[in-house]
């Protein structure tokens, strides 16, 4: 178990909340949805990782918002209900992503466990999938707005605690 830093974004999935804290302070807290499946590490599980990350990358700077992304790659397409009755089963990827890596081996880094390798993101999706319950495939979804200021707060290498 590493020390809790001076600054890092805690994840609480009981509350389906994120916050950015600051010297001991919530400076930032927005309203999430972790994974419909709970808890969880295990490689193909579509379950949120607890324990202590950071985040690994920043994707998407600059993109407009509603940006969608596939691979972590920009399409050029932006979501609008349209798209989303043309394609209803994706798992929309928008606007930003920051990319978890697990810092605990064992946990939720190396082998079948790996939050980096499993794709775990803290990422943009339709405004109105967030409802204050868990639906997602395993990443932490946001508010476009919300992911976008978190995203202008926060630089690769912030430590991140899910529990």
């Amino acid at each position: 178990m590493m020390n809790t830093p001076e600054s890092y974004l805690y994840i609480s999935i009981a509350r389906q909340q994120l916050s950015l804290i600051r010297a001991g302070q919530e400076k930032l807290i927005y309203s999430v949805s972790t994974a419909k499946n709970g808890a969880g590490e295990a490689m193909g599980s579509e379950c949120t990782p607890t324990g202590w990350h950071k985040i690994r990358a920043k994707v998407g700077h600059n993109q407009l918002l509603n940006s969608v992304f596939i691979a972590r790659r920009p399409t050029g397409e932006i979501y609008k209900p349209e798209l989303a009755q043309e394609y209803p089963n994706r798992d929309w990827i928008l606007t930003r992503i920051l990319w978890l890596a697990g810092l605990e081996p064992g946990k939720n880094r190396y082998g079948q466990v790996d939050s980096s390798w499993r794709y775990i993101y803290i990422h943009g999706c339709p405004d109105q999938l967030i409802q204050g319950k868990p639906e997602s495939h395993g990443c932490i979804r946001m508010k476009n707005k919300d992911i976008v200021e978190l995203f202008n707060s926060v630089n690769v290498g912030l430590k991140v605690y899910i529990e």
